[in-house]
C-alpha cells in the first residue's frame, strides 16, 4: 500500500511540475508574441543588419543558423551513430569500450562553454580554420556527439533480442544483422535523439561566441570558410542594445527561432512515424 501511495504521490508531483513548466513556457511565449509579432514580415526575414532598428533583418543570421546546423548534422550524426553501433554491438566487453563509455557519459554533462574553449584552441587555432562556418559546426558537433551516442545506444538496446537471434539463425553475419535488421527497428529512436541534440545545438550561443563568431555580419555565408553569425547571437546583440526598436527585433527573432525549432521537431516526429509504419 505504501508503495502505491508513493507512486501516486510522485505521479501527482510530476504532473504538477509539468503543468507549472507549461504555464511558464506559455507565459513567456505569449509575452514574446505580444512584443514581436507585429515586426514579423517578409522584409524582416530577408533583410540584413542595420543601425536603424526599423530597417534591420535576420536573413544573414537565419541562413547562418541553417548552414551551421546542416554541417553540424553532417559531421556529428555519422560519427555518433557509428560510435554507438560499435559500443553497443561490437565492443561491449572490451576495456577500451568501457573507458570510452564512461567518458562519453561525463562529456554529456560538460557545460557548453567548455566546448567553445576546446573549439577555439583546436579548430580555430591549431587546425587554422579561423572563425568560419566549419569551425563553428565542428564545435557544435563535439557538443552534440555525446547526446547522439547515448540516445542511439538506448535505441539499439530497445531492439528485441529475438530479431538478432532470428537473423543469426538464417545465416546472416553480425554486420548484416545490424544493418538490415537492428538499425531499421532502432531508427525512430535514433532520429528522435538526433533531432533533440540538434535542437540543443541550434539554440547555443556561448560556444560560438567563444570561438569568435561575429555579432555583426552584413552578408549571408556562402561556403564552409565564410564568417558567420546565427540567430541566438543576433538576438543577444539586439537585446544588449538600449533602443526599444531593437528589443522588438529581438522578440521577433525569438519567434523565428522557435518556429525553426518546432519545424525540426515536427520533421523528427514525421520521420519517426514513417519508419514505424514501414516496420508494421
Amino acid at each position: 500500500m505504501r508503495g502505491r501511495a508513493l507512486d501516486r504521490a510522485f505521479q501527482v508531483l510530476a504532473l504538477l511540475v509539468l503543468c507549472l513548466a507549461l504555464a511558464a513556457l506559455g507565459a513567456l511565449i505569449a509575452d514574446v508574441w505580444r512584443d514581436g509579432a507585429a515586426r514579423l514580415s517578409w522584409d524582416f526575414l530577408t533583410g540584413f543588419p542595420s543601425r536603424r532598428a526599423e530597417n534591420a533583418g535576420i536573413w544573414h543570421a537565419l541562413t547562418g543558423s541553417i548552414f551551421v546546423i546542416v554541417v553540424t548534422a553532417a559531421l556529428a550524426v555519422p560519427i555518433g551513430v557509428g560510435a554507438a553501433i560499435y559500443l553497443e554491438e561490437y565492443g561491449t566487453r572490451s576495456v577500451a569500450a568501457r573507458v570510452i563509455e564512461i567518458n562519453i557519459a561525463n562529456l554529456a554533462a560538460v557545460p557548453s562553454i567548455i566546448y567553445g574553449l576546446l573549439g577555439l584552441g583546436l579548430f580555430v587555432r591549431a587546425l587554422a580554420m579561423g572563425r568560419s562556418v566549419l569551425a563553428g559546426a565542428s564545435t557544435l558537433a563535439l557538443l552534440v556527439l555525446p547526446v547522439i551516442i547515448l540516445s542511439t545506444r538506448e535505441a539499439l538496446r530497445a531492439v528485441p533480442p529475438s530479431i538478432r537471434e532470428g537473423s543469426y539463425a538464417l545465416g546472416a553475419t553480425k554486420w548484416q544483422t545490424v544493418w538490415y535488421q537492428v538499425l531499421p527497428v532502432a531508427m525512430p529512436g535514433i532520429l528522435t535523439g538526433t533531432i533533440l541534440a540538434l535542437s540543443r545545438a541550434i539554440g547555443e550561443t556561448a560556444p560560438l561566441i567563444t570561438i569568435g563568431a561575429l555579432t555583426f555580419v552584413a552578408f549571408a555565408p556562402d561556403g564552409l570558410w565564410s564568417p558567420f553569425t546565427v540567430l541566438p547571437i543576433q538576438i543577444f546583440n539586439w537585446v544588449s542594445r538600449p533602443q526599444p526598436g531593437f528589443q522588438v527585433n529581438a522578440a521577433a527573432a525569438i519567434l523565428v527561432l522557435l518556429a525553426l525549432l518546432l519545424t525540426m521537431n515536427a520533421a523528427a516526429i514525421w520521420l519517426r512515424d514513417r519508419y514505424q509504419k514501414k516496420l508494421r
